[in-house]
């Protein structure tokens, strides 16, 4: 299936201010160059020829150039070269390439009644185009789209799309921003997925980069020296300028960068990746500029802006009229790391700040992150903040994501090493809590699939990549001999990304099959149980039954309570019998919904003895598992 030419059909009132884009009589360019004298735009062509560009008061250069139009390939000319657009919408021979005009209004939109997902319905499905399908294209996640509404999930979210260098990229090392990357299709597309998921009923989300330029191919340094700060720096090198002096059109050049994927793609939002690397001492935060401008664009459609930041910031996920920055919600992590730390027993890195205690798991549960201004062993510092107030589901949770997959040496998965019931167990937690789950790809089926760090980048980047990942284990003990480190993929070599691709036969056999049919069961049940659609403040109360066991209760304003039993030990006796925390419960009705060692989620499993009779349910575990029980109040 491909993307065809549709008639022309306009989507927004939004008009770009940079870049290049169709008007009547031509195509208008414009780019922010402000210590050029003269730019030109060269026209590609078999007669390429220049068109000088008009000065404007802010230091941008733009011009209406008559007979042109979309397809039109063109950069510019400043004194240090001719370069691509630092906006351009399309890089179709790469990075380093012509861009290319593109008019999105020549795609017909068939979602005029789409109206969005909004934050406590989400259910999000993180993928990477390249690694998802067997083409490892938009076309090729169009393809998937059927799978993953009967899945269960309702929302889509898409790692970096921007072009890359080379063919092959996590997405993260983006150079070309407002360009999807011509490996994986073109503008229409991915446009024509977005459509199409509308159509299914799931929002699509893009994973945007906001802390830093790729190292290689990303021109708007070329064009301004003042895109970098002056005082700041990040883990990449030098921050961008959001609070120094000339910052205005940096900021502008970023936010305008997230209006054109909410408008030209009609994207259901975004998540911000690493936040706590922009560096912004400003008055008032880029962060909140850049949500309140989006917010304000649209009218007619639910968005969500969701942040990547380890420091546990309150403020950010609180609205504006409460002096917060007005962001939906915040990748909570404390989740992950004590549920990795239990079912694993790491705890190396930043894991030295977990025990993986059910104490510490009932925590975080009910407050939403665990470290709330505790001091972290890891950082030597004191880290996070008080959430309280903020409503569980701006809190988004996950037991596997790209980050803590990709980032490990061998990019090993959870259920890769840990007990199959325990991961089994954990996943019903994660459905089943109060805050917004995540899952990545593959992980509902258990993937035999490894999700590894690779790269594309010429050969002296390529060399120094490479030293660099390997060099950035030497603190683990695994990998403390230089010899070991060799075991560590090459991010360079082709079979590190093509080892990352799905295998779409596994979920077809077993044992994959049985836990495909547990994540949609869990997700059927999220999306149908009162008690797991309420999200309302202090509707849900986790606590500890012992050092392996933890009870969640997560109740309904209207309708049954459901208790989530979560044990991750051997053998145990476990009875409800006189918990004050399930006072108002009819225990001696309790309805027994599922265990993760039923039948159809392990063919060979010994699911948990319950017991309904008498005055409280009480569970024989065999083993790690979870039982799911419906009680009604009394």
């Amino acid at each position: 299936m491909s993307a065809e030419p549709r008639s022309k059909t306009p989507v927004s009132h939004w008009r770009p201010s940079i870049g290049a884009w169709p008007e009547a009589d031509g195509v208008r360019f414009r780019v922010w160059a402000p210590k050029e004298d003269t730019v030109s735009v060269v026209i590609e062509g078999n007669s390429p020829r220049a068109e000088p560009l008009e000065r404007f008061a802010d230091g941008t250069f733009g011009a209406l150039v008559p007979g042109l139009g979309p397809g039109t390939r063109y950069r510019y000319t400043i004194r240090s070269g001719t370069f691509p657009d630092p906006a351009s919408r399309f890089q179709p021979e790469g990075v380093h390439g012509p861009s290319e005009v593109v008019d999105p209004d020549q795609f017909r939109w068939t979602d005029p009644d789409w109206t969005g997902i909004t934050l406590e319905d989400l259910i999000v499905y993180e993928l990477h185009v390249g690694t998802f399908s067997p083409a490892g294209t938009f076309l090729g996640v169009l393809d998937r789209l059927p799978y993953l509404r009967d899945l269960g999930v309702t929302a889509i979210e898409l790692m970096p799309v921007a072009d890359f260098p080379g063919n092959r990229n996590w997405g993260y090392d983006g150079a070309a921003l407002y360009a999807p990357a011509r490996c994986y299709g073109s503008p229409d597309d991915l446009r024509l997925l977005i459509n199409e998921a509308h159509r299914l009923g799931l929002a699509v989300l893009l994973d945007v980069v906001y802390n830093h330029f790729g190292p290689d191919g990303s021109y708007p340094p070329a064009f301004s020296p003042y895109v970098f700060s002056e005082t700041h720096t990040n883990p990449w090198g030098q921050s961008l300028n959001f609070d120094g002096p000339h910052n205005t059109l940096v900021r502008q050049f970023f936010i305008e960068n997230a209006l054109h994927w909410i408008h030209e793609y009609r994207f259901d939002g975004l998540r911000l990746d690493a936040t706590h690397a922009i560096i912004d001492d400003s008055d008032r935060p880029f962060l909140a500029d850049l949500a309140a401008r989006v917010r304000q664009s649209v009218s007619d459609r639910e968005l969500v802006i969701v942040a990547e930041d380890h420091r546990n910031l309150a403020p950010m996920i609180r609205p504006e009229g409460q002096g917060g920055w007005g962001l939906d919600g915040v990748w909570a992590d404390d989740f992950h790391h004590i549920v990795r730390v239990a079912l694993s027993g790491e705890h190396e890195g930043y894991y030295r700040d977990f025990t993986g205690s059910m104490t510490e798991l009932a925590t975080c549960i009910n407050k939403g992150w665990l470290y709330t201004g505790q001091h972290s062993l890891n950082r030597d510092e004191h880290r996070g903040t008080d959430p309280t107030g903020i409503p569980p589901a701006r809190m988004v949770v996950c037991i596997q994501n790209h980050d803590q997959i990709g980032n490990r040496a061998l990019g090993d998965r959870l259920h890769h090493f840990c007990d199959p019931a325990a991961y089994r167990a954990a996943a019903a937690l994660l459905l089943c809590g109060p805050q917004t789950p995540m899952i990545f790809q593959g992980q509902e089926w258990a993937t035999s699939a490894p999700f590894q760090f690779f790269t594309d980048h010429n050969e002296d980047l390529g060399r120094a990549v490479t030293e660099g990942r390997r060099e950035e284990f030497r603190h683990f003990a695994a990998f403390a001999d230089p010899d070991s480190r060799d075991r560590i993929p090459d991010p360079q070599a082709e079979s590190t990304f093509t080892n990352s691709k799905l295998d779409w036969s596994e979920p077809e056999r077993e044992p994959h099959a049985s836990t495909l049919r547990l994540f949609r069961t869990l997700t059927i049940l999220r999306r149908s149980e009162p008690a797991l659609r309420d999200g309302q403040m202090q509707s849900a109360l986790a606590f500890p039954l012992s050092d392996q066991t933890l009870l969640l209760r997560q109740n309904a304003s209207d309708g049954p309570s459901l208790l989530i039993c979560m044990h991750l030990g051997g053998p145990a006796d476990v009875s409800l019998v006189g918990r004050p925390e399930l006072k108002g419960l009819a225990l001696d009705r309790c309805q027994l919904v599922l265990t993760t060692d039923d039948r159809p989620f392990v063919p060979d499993g010994r699911a948990p003895g319950i017991s309904v009779d008498g005055p409280a349910p009480s569970i024989r575990f065999e083993g790690p598992a979870s039982v799911i029980l419906r009680a009604w109040p009394s």
